[in-house]
């Protein structure tokens, strides 16, 4: 086994880690957050996060675990008390096996590769972690280049977020901006874009709009929808028809019906 450090008590270095999972100014600051699940920490190191540490307690019952403590996948490992672990481990989980301290990529918008006729995702000031993650596996799942979060939102690192993303955070490239002008910019400089709103009071049917080009699918905020910057500056705006009592779908679930349908014109 390679060398690792130990942290027994709560030291100065786990207060920071366990700030990780509450405090957004220190995730941002030190640029870092946890992770923890075979599969959030597979796709982090298949997609090639940098992994700053993997923090364990011990007596490590599987062989992936064993793995990645015995590799090199890790700037470091340090072995912790099992409370210690447990503190950082999920409430609604028995306590994590391992747990991955991960660094944050940059927030840039070139991050982002465009397919000549790729798909990006632009949420507008969303204010739920659990619909950012949720958003992502359906981004993942239907093949969007990557993901905006325009204007102050959800935290994409929160572990609300890191956790309904299931994975697909680390295979989306998603990228914070503060201003909706700077993801605008960037999206009428880069490539011939059409930009697509997500509106119930839209006149066109999602069905009846082509999505065969390149597009930008705006999602507006869980609680007032789009902004007026993007109603303005939006090409066009649809409408997801429905039935029954209810006056609109939750964001997440437009954005979702929205991808598909691109994905089943396409096909």
């Amino acid at each position: 086994m390679r060398n690792e450090s130990r942290v027994e008590r709560r030291n100065a270095r786990f207060q920071q880690w366990e700030a990780l999972l509450t405090n957004r100014n220190t995730r941002h600051r030190l640029g870092q957050f946890l992770v923890q699940g075979v599969r959030p920490i597979n796709e982090a190191i298949a997609h090639h996060w940098q992994i700053r540490a993997l923090l364990h307690a011990g007596n490590l019952k599987s062989q992936w675990a064993r793995d990645l403590v015995d590799g090199h996948v890790a700037d470091e490992v340090t072995r912790l008390s099992p409370e210690l672990l447990r503190d950082l481990s999920d409430k609604d989980d028995d306590t994590a096996e391992l747990i991955a301290v991960v660094a944050t990529p940059a927030d840039d918008l070139t991050r982002i590769r465009l397919r000549p006729n790729g798909v990006v995702v632009v949420l507008d000031r969303p204010i739920s972690p659990g619909n950012v993650g949720s958003l992502l596996r359906s981004a993942d799942a239907l093949g969007v280049d990557g993901v905006v979060i325009a204007g102050r939102a959800a935290d994409l690192y929160d572990p609300k977020t890191v956790r309904a993303s299931r994975g697909s955070l680390f295979a989306v490239p998603t990228v914070r901006a503060e201003t909706p002008s700077a993801v605008l910019d960037w999206l009428r400089t880069t490539t011939a874009m059409t930009l697509v709103g997500t509106s119930e009071d839209a006149v066109t049917d999602i069905w009846s709009h082509g999505f065969t080009g390149p597009t930008a699918v705006v999602v507006g905020n869980e609680t007032t929808g789009m902004s007026s910057f993007w109603s303005d500056n939006c090409d066009t705006t649809i409408r997801i028809p429905m039935v029954g009592s209810a006056s609109s779908f939750n964001a997440t679930v437009a954005a979702s019906i929205t991808l598909y349908e691109i994905t089943r014109q396409r096909a």
